[in-house]
């Protein structure tokens, strides 16, 4: 018997394959013009090694176990992590970076008494101005756009994926800086996308501006690199297995 959709899924396949020709953006016109379909002569991509328990091979390890060398800043590094020091301040990579895959592990001791964004909070501040929210939710209840996984203060995390105070947490970000003309105006919107243990939270999603406290974010132009920072909100949280590998924009 001839199947009724046949035609008409034939038909559909046809037009989503035109849609998606169509739609191709100029990069991907710009490869498809230089290079051949299946083109041997392309250039092979770089060999990178890697595991779960390293860094990839090309990757900047920002803290390796035993100093902060990489960081300036007052806190304390102690058995294979470091640990925030209140009142000593944020601490900030010595180099800058721009868009950037980066691996950080986090943990909340079992001695802190979560309280809303009080005794468990921390956070990972892209380029010094964009804040991925580091804090124990595992319980604690808090304003969603500031709880664990979230862009302070525009989006919540798609699910809650935090582990119980005590317990080591695993952030894997992709971070896309944002874009300024020449007048400053904004030009291109940065982004995040982050796996929170290994579980999708962030999405592709779209930055609003530099991270504020009550108070919608806005872009003011900066340069196209600036250092990671690392937040000091009085509470003794640990870190440790950071790496990083800048991206193109």
């Amino acid at each position: 018997m001839r199947c009724p959709l046949c035609s008409y899924l034939g038909l559909s396949v046809a037009v989503a394959s035109a849609a998606v020709f169509v739609a191709a953006g100029p990069a991907q016109q710009t490869a498809a013009k230089k290079w051949e379909v299946h083109d041997m002569k392309r250039p092979q991509p770089a060999m990178v090694s890697a595991s779960d328990h390293t860094a990839p091979s090309d990757a900047i390890v920002l803290f390796d176990g035993k100093d902060l060398s990489k960081w300036n800043g007052n806190w304390e590094v102690k058995d294979g992590y470091f640990q925030a020091k209140a009142g000593s301040g944020n601490i900030s990579t010595k180099d800058g970076f721009g868009s950037c895959q980066l691996h950080i592990e986090w943990m909340v001791p079992a001695s802190c008494k979560c309280e809303s964004q009080h005794g468990c909070n921390s956070g990972v501040f892209f380029m010094g101005r964009y804040e991925l929210q580091v804090l124990g939710s595992n319980p604690n209840q808090t304003y969603v756009d500031g709880m664990a996984g979230a862009m302070y203060g525009q989006y919540p995390p798609l699910v809650n994926a935090c582990k119980p105070n005590g317990e080591w947490n695993t952030y894997d970000v992709i971070f896309h800086a944002p874009k300024f003309k020449a007048d400053g105006s904004l030009e291109k919107a940065g982004t995040m996308t982050v796996f929170f243990n290994g579980v999708l939270v962030q999405d592709h999603s779209e930055i609003w501006g530099a991270t504020s406290h009550a108070a919608v974010a806005k872009y003011s132009a900066h340069e196209e690199k600036l250092p990671i920072s690392l937040q000091d909100h009085g509470d003794p949280l640990c870190f440790r297995n950071a790496w990083i590998r800048p991206l193109a924009n």
